[in-house]
């Protein structure tokens, strides 16, 4: 079966709206559009429930259980129990907290493994504890392919190393990481994991119970949700690491790595993402329990997406002009394609919105990234980047502008 492209887009009201009419959205790796559920949800918290929650009124009491419904209904999507799910301002702001108590939990001489291919968000505060007597060691991609090799990783695991963190995949190559396989490499040395799946989870919210990382986080609002950041933390690590919150929360361990009180609204809104996989595998025949329409509603966005995206790899690896990054098979990849052009990225960008096609260039946070590529980040790359509700017509517009500015 093929995805409904008319449905899904009658899910998403930017669709609808006159100021966006022509214009066909290619940043989608830098924030999502909303999806309708998640905007009715947070309209009607606003509206009934903007109180504090948990008290014994009603629109305090719905508005608590609306937030537990968000974390729950989740959790089960990604195979993990239910307090294992917290929520946070940012992505960003989670990776900070972790690192801090990580920071506390550490001794002098252990290692912290990252990577060149991440974001700075899941780099930079691990790179910081340096300064606490942290020995920091990069995992190197290949500078020709972007790629990371496990066989380069599995060097520098030894008794020191504590921790790896890692991407899912490249917000710049795009690659999709064999999440399992290094997890479990790194499990076998007695070594945790924290992966970021900000640019991966737009394709399909991942099972995360199934990839055996001990941390996975991402962001809400490249998920079709409002502007919260996800973290699940497995059970026994989450107890072991020193408390982050109120000492009256310690116990919670949903609570533990959530020094200031949520964004209730958003919180509850959450629960609009879990609404849509429900609705998406409903309509498209899924059937089964949460975790089992997550992985139905996962295969087939990217089964759409990768319909789309190989084509356009293609298109892209016959244009001297282009230095395409990340892998060239779309099974491989995100449909997150970056891509070194004669002019700056950021130039590209804006010739293309010209066109009516919205898109980003620059660095996009992964300088490391793109200097580990010998592209000076100044210069930048375009990159374009879509979803499943991004469709054929609108890929091949974007193309035809392409070849109008290069």
């Amino acid at each position: 079966m093929t995805q409904d492209i008319e449905f899904v887009r009658a899910q998403f009201p930017a669709f609808e709206q006159a100021a966006l009419n022509g214009q066909a959205f290619f940043e989608n790796a830098g924030g999502s559009y909303t999806c309708g559920q998640v905007i009715k949800r947070l309209e009607r918290f606003y509206h009934e429930r903007k109180v504090q929650p948990y008290g014994p009124y009603d629109a305090s009491r719905l508005g608590g259980e609306e937030m537990d419904e968000a974390r729950t209904r989740l959790a089960a999507i990604m195979g993990v129990d239910t307090d294992e799910l917290s929520f946070g301002p940012s992505t960003t702001q989670n990776t900070y907290v972790l690192a801090q108590a990580f920071a506390s939990h550490l001794k002098s001489g252990d290692a912290i493994i990252v990577t060149n291919q991440d974001h700075e968000a899941n780099s930079g505060p691990w790179r910081r504890l340096a300064d606490r007597g942290i020995e920091i060691r990069e995992w190197k991609m290949d500078p020709e392919t972007g790629h990371l090799d496990i066989l380069d990783l599995a060097n520098l695991l030894d008794e020191r190393a504590k921790l790896l963190c890692f991407p899912h995949c490249s917000n710049v190559v795009g690659e999709i990481n064999d999440v399992a396989a290094i997890c479990e490499l790194a499990r076998k040395a007695g070594v945790y994991t924290c992966v970021d799946g900000v640019s991966y989870a737009p394709h399909g919210i991942p099972d995360v119970g199934a990839l055996g990382a001990d941390i996975y986080l991402f962001s809400a609002y490249k998920v079709y949700g409002p502007h919260q950041g996800i973290m699940a933390i497995r059970r026994k690590l989450g107890e072991t690491l020193p408390n982050q919150g109120h000492y009256f929360n310690g116990d919670s361990l949903y609570k533990r790595f959530t020094p200031a009180g949520p964004d209730h609204a958003q919180v509850a809104a959450c629960a609009g993402m879990a609404d849509y996989v429900d609705d998406y595998a409903t309509h498209h025949g899924g059937t089964g329990e949460a975790r089992a329409r997550g992985a139905f509603v996962h295969d087939m966005m990217r089964a759409h997406e990768i319909k789309l995206l190989q084509p356009f790899l293609d298109y892209l690896g016959n244009k001297n002009s282009v230095q395409l990054i990340g892998p060239r098979d779309a099974n491989q990849k995100a449909p997150t394609v970056a891509m070194r052009l004669n002019m700056p990225g950021a130039k590209a960008a804006e010739q293309l919105a010209a066109k009516g096609i919205m898109t980003g260039g620059g660095d996009f946070y992964g300088l490391r990234c793109l200097e580990g590529q010998n592209i000076d980040p100044n210069h930048g790359v375009l990159r374009i980047s879509f979803v499943h509700y991004t469709t054929q017509d609108e890929m091949a517009k974007m193309m035809n502008a392409l070849d109008e500015i290069l």
